[in-house]
């Protein structure tokens, strides 16, 4: 299988990149380990605005009422899902299932909140219910929407494999269909987190190597 072909590597603007979120106009980046979220001039490659949110963001997407986020809380970690708009701020709204989860999409009515060891992605409502769940098959450090379909990053983080690099594809899922059939289409060569698309390209942190990458599918 043929790997994605990179288009740009940023040096970026903060350590330990983590959450990646596209608004039509500018980039949001999250750092993991200074817990703050920024917005980014993605042509400039500057920051524009800095935001304190109330804990460590995992995740993070556009929605038709403001953004949702995937915090992490407490010693734990424990991860919620909160509400943001620039008017109201953040506003807590559900925990995640177990107290995991971390990665967002939307398509247009529902959110999608996948957690990574499961492999699972699931379409929730802001109260936390689990409308239904789609089985990826793998390991997932980032997921997005791009022109009606889910393109999810899979595959494994081989945490507890000595000598044994990440390995991870990004793979398109027909999630409006019964079965959800999930491709593989290219190999992701680094080791990924968050995955965003900005109308034209895809975008994903090498949070290891403090980068955020700008990459297009093989044709």
């Amino acid at each position: 299988m043929e790997n994605v072909i990179e288009l740009r590597r940023h040096r970026s603007l903060v350590i330990t990149p983590q959450a990646l979120a596209w608004d039509g106009e500018q980039m949001w980046l999250s750092s993991r380990d200074l817990g703050t979220l920024y917005t980014v001039d993605v042509g400039a490659w500057q920051i524009v605005n800095e935001i304190d949110p109330p804990g460590i963001v995992w995740a993070g997407v556009l929605t038709g009422d403001g953004w949702r986020f995937t915090l992490g809380k407490g010693l734990n970690d424990d991860r919620y899902i909160y509400r943001y708009s620039e008017k109201d701020g953040f506003t807590r709204l559900f925990a995640c299932p177990d107290f995991t989860g971390s990665y967002l999409s939307f398509d247009g009515d529902h959110y999608y909140l996948s957690q990574w060891y499961k492999g699972e992605i699931h379409q929730v409502d802001d109260s936390g219910k689990v409308l239904r769940t789609i089985d990826a098959g793998a390991e997932i450090c980032g997921h997005t929407l791009a022109d009606g379909v889910l393109y999810v990053l899979r595959g494994k983080e081989n945490k507890n494999v000595p000598g044994k690099t990440e390995e991870w594809r990004i793979a398109r899922i027909h999630f409006q269909d019964a079965d959800a059939a999930i491709e593989d289409l290219a190999v992701v060569p680094f080791a990924s987190r968050s995955l965003a698309f900005d109308g034209t390209n895809f975008w994903s942190n090498h949070r290891g190597a403090n980068e955020t990458v700008s990459f297009a599918l093989p044709r």
